[in-house]
């Protein structure tokens, strides 16, 4: 690894490179944990905070791989231009070896979400993290490697966030959802994800994960995405005249449950 970045080396240590899937976790794990970094440097914290299981992993441990970067901006602007963070992003990637190109999605429907594909060369990729010559030889020459990036420029506020520092690739702060606030997006997902169509294992793999850290929940939070949407609340006609209760999150988790098993 005699040309790679030193921080680079120092993040590689924590993979196994000795396979294809092996090294192709290790480049987008890292990559996204540059973005991050790029997004720090042009600023981007000031406006939004980190959440969903990316977050869950990169700052707290989660032991999955979590493919794309949520982010929730701190007040609500539909006017929010993701793309002038761009340049810093691929400025940063630069810096470490990574040639990329950034692809802000043009909205087709009317959406929250701002969406943006961080794309590059995946054997390029690898070789700058000094994969094994057999692993590159596993990957089609023109195969892109991707990391996507979502902000929600209208999102359901009463979170709390946190100033979290990485020290790879090198030292830098990440505003975050809390525990307890990211607990709340995930239990809005499965209270309200429509499992019938899109199941998602993960969403329990996440909420086991948070019981099993005895993490508390941020009703406000909660209460807040619930009432800006829930599908599976709105398609059995479930209303509630004041914000739910522990209790009234217990009962609704035991109907979810029941509900699942009978799709």
């Amino acid at each position: 690894m005699a040309n790679t970045h030193p921080a680079l080396k120092k993040m590689l240590e924590r993979y196994d490179l000795s396979t294809s899937a092996g090294s192709y976790d290790a480049l987008r794990e890292v990559l996204q944990e540059i973005v991050l970094l790029g997004l720090y440097e042009g600023g981007f914290f000031k406006h939004a905070a980190f959440y969903g299981g990316t977050a869950l992993r990169i700052l707290h441990g989660l032991p999955r791989f979590s493919e794309d970067l949520d982010f929730s901006l701190l007040q609500c602007d539909p006017q929010f231009d993701l793309s002038g963070f761009e340049q810093s992003v691929i400025e940063t990637l630069r810096s470490f070896g990574f040639e990329t190109s950034i692809e802000i999605k043009t909205k087709s429907i009317d959406t929250a979400v701002q969406s943006a594909f961080i794309k590059g060369n995946t054997i390029l990729h690898l070789i700058s993290i000094d994969a094994p010559k057999s692993v590159l030889g596993t990957f089609h020459r023109d195969q892109s490697v991707k990391i996507k990036i979502e902000v929600d420029t209208q999102p359901p506020l009463e979170f709390k966030t946190e100033e979290k520092l990485l020290l790879i690739p090198r030292p830098f702060n990440v505003k975050v959802m809390t525990p307890s606030s990211l607990f709340a997006g995930k239990m809005h997902a499965i209270l309200c994800r429509a499992w019938a169509t899109r199941p998602k294992g993960r969403d329990w793999y996440d909420f086991v994960w948070y019981i099993a850290h005895d993490t508390a929940l941020d009703l406000n939070h909660l209460n807040a995405r619930l009432n800006q949407s829930c599908k599976w609340l709105e398609s059995n006609n479930i209303t509630f005249n004041e914000a739910i209760d522990r209790d009234q999150l217990l009962l609704l988790i035991h109907q979810r449950i029941r509900t699942r098993l009978m799709e």
